[in-house]
């Protein structure tokens, strides 16, 4: 029952986060629309960088890019909590139900997965060379982020068990 309970909060721990960081995206748009522009644009990346033929600066880019960045985390931050109360609905079902429920959380991860580590690390870190930028590089936070993610992940999807 405890290690079910574990699932259940590392879940919905994770969806608030998620949700919380769509949530100020919206509401504190410029702050983190500015660091997408600068990743993008590459401007504060090495001087005389090769790499420079990748920047983007066209604002209506940066603005469909922050666009999927938020929609992305509210997706998750949605899966991870409605995979939580399925579980929080199942914490006395059978193991087979229980593991059913998980289905969400398992998407939701996922999907966190993709946007921190792919979207960060890959592409903005690697492709546009943002792990060169000492004022606009979001690399360490990302990893945090994708850690805790891995995490839950690994937690939830432990085998269930029927006695409770």
């Amino acid at each position: 029952m405890e290690l079910r309970i574990a699932k259940i909060v590392t879940a919905a721990s994770l969806a608030a986060y998620a949700l919380v960081v769509a949530y100020d995206n919206i509401i504190d748009y410029g702050s983190n629309y500015a660091f997408v522009g600068h990743v993008l644009s590459m401007d504060t990346t090495f001087p005389g960088n090769a790499l420079m033929g990748r920047a983007i600066t066209d604002e209506r880019v940066w603005r469909a890019v922050y666009a999927a960045i938020i929609a992305t985390e509210a997706m998750s931050g949605l899966l991870l909590a409605g995979g939580a109360v399925a579980m929080a609905l199942c914490l006395r079902a059978s193991a087979i139900a229980f593991g059913r429920a998980k289905g969400l959380v398992y998407l939701g991860a996922a999907l966190a997965f993709l946007l921190w580590f792919f979207g960060f690390m890959v592409v903005a870190g690697e492709y546009f060379a943002m792990w060169q930028s000492r004022e606009w590089n979001g690399q360490e936070g990302a990893f945090h982020i994708y850690t805790v993610v891995i995490g839950v992940l690994i937690l939830v999807a432990l085998p269930e068990r029927d006695d409770l």
